[in-house]
C-alpha cells in the first residue's frame, strides 16, 4: 500500500510540473516571449521557468496537440506561424457557435445573470487601454465567454474556449485589436442592451456584425504582417 501511495504521489508530481510548465509557457505567448515561426529551444524554456526538461516536453506535446507548436523529427519544436486561412476560420467559427448560443442565454436569462454580463461589460469598457491591449484583450474575452456561458452549453463553451486560446495566444494583440476601441465598446454596449430587453433578433443581429467587422480587420492587419513578413 505504501508503493503504491509513493507511485500516485509521484505521479501527481510529475502532474503538476507539467502543468506549472504549461501555464508558464502559455504566458510567454500572451505576453510574446515565444512568436509564431521560432524554433523552440525546451532547455531554454527549462532555464527560464526553472524546471527540468521533462516538463517543458511533456508541456509541448500538449501545445502541439491544441495546435499551437508543431514537432519536426530531429528537428525540434517550432511555434506554428500565422495564417489567414486560420484566423478565417477561427473567427467564422467563433461567429457559429456564439450565435447559436445567444438564443439560448437569452431565453434562460436571469435577473443575477444579467447582472453578470453587466458587469463583464463594464470591466471591459474601463480595461486599460495601454499600447499593447494585453488588458482589453483578456476583459474582451471574458465578455464573450460569460456571455457564452450563461447558455451553460458545455461543449459549445469549452470550443469556443479554445477558439479564444488561438487568437489570444498565438496572434499579437496589435494584430486582433485594430478595431477602434470605441466601435468596439459601443458594440458591446448595444449587445447587453438588446439581450437585457430580451431581443433576440435585435442581438443576433449586433453580435453577427461585430464578429464580422473584427474579423474584416484582424484580416487586413494579418495580410499585412504576412507581406512584410514574406511568409
Amino acid at each position: 500500500m505504501e508503493k503504491n501511495l509513493k507511485r500516485v504521489t509521484k505521479k501527481r508530481d510529475r502532474e503538476d510540473y507539467t502543468h506549472e510548465a504549461y501555464i508558464g509557457i502559455r504566458r510567454m505567448f500572451f505576453h510574446n516571449e515565444i512568436i509564431p515561426g521560432q524554433k523552440i529551444s525546451y532547455r531554454d524554456l527549462a532555464e527560464r521557468l526553472n524546471m527540468s526538461s521533462t516538463p517543458i516536453i511533456q508541456a509541448l506535446k500538449r501545445l502541439e496537440f491544441q495546435g499551437f507548436v508543431r514537432h519536426e523529427p530531429n528537428r525540434g519544436y517550432y511555434t506554428e506561424k500565422i495564417s489567414l486561412n486560420e484566423i478565417t476560420e477561427i473567427y467564422d467559427f467563433r461567429e457559429l457557435i456564439e450565435l447559436s448560443l445567444l438564443p439560448v442565454t437569452i431565453r434562460n436569462m436571469t435577473s443575477d445573470g444579467l447582472q453578470i454580463l453587466k458587469q463583464a461589460l463594464n470591466s471591459h469598457l474601463s480595461a486599460v487601454r495601454d499600447i499593447y491591449l494585453k488588458e482589453r484583450l483578456m476583459k474582451d474575452m471574458e465578455f464573450h465567454l460569460t456571455l457564452a456561458e450563461l447558455s451553460k452549453c458545455t461543449l459549445q463553451i469549452n470550443t469556443l474556449k479554445h477558439l479564444f486560446d488561438l487568437l489570444y495566444l498565438k496572434y499579437r494583440g496589435n494584430i486582433l485589436f485594430v478595431t477602434p476601441m470605441e466601435r468596439v465598446d459601443d458594440e458591446h454596449s448595444r449587445l447587453y442592451d438588446r439581450i437585457a430587453h430580451g431581443d433576440v433578433s435585435g442581438a443576433s443581429e449586433i453580435l453577427r456584425q461585430h464578429i464580422s467587422n473584427v474579423k474584416q480587420h484582424a484580416i487586413v492587419s494579418i495580410q499585412r504582417v504576412l507581406e512584410e513578413k514574406h511568409y
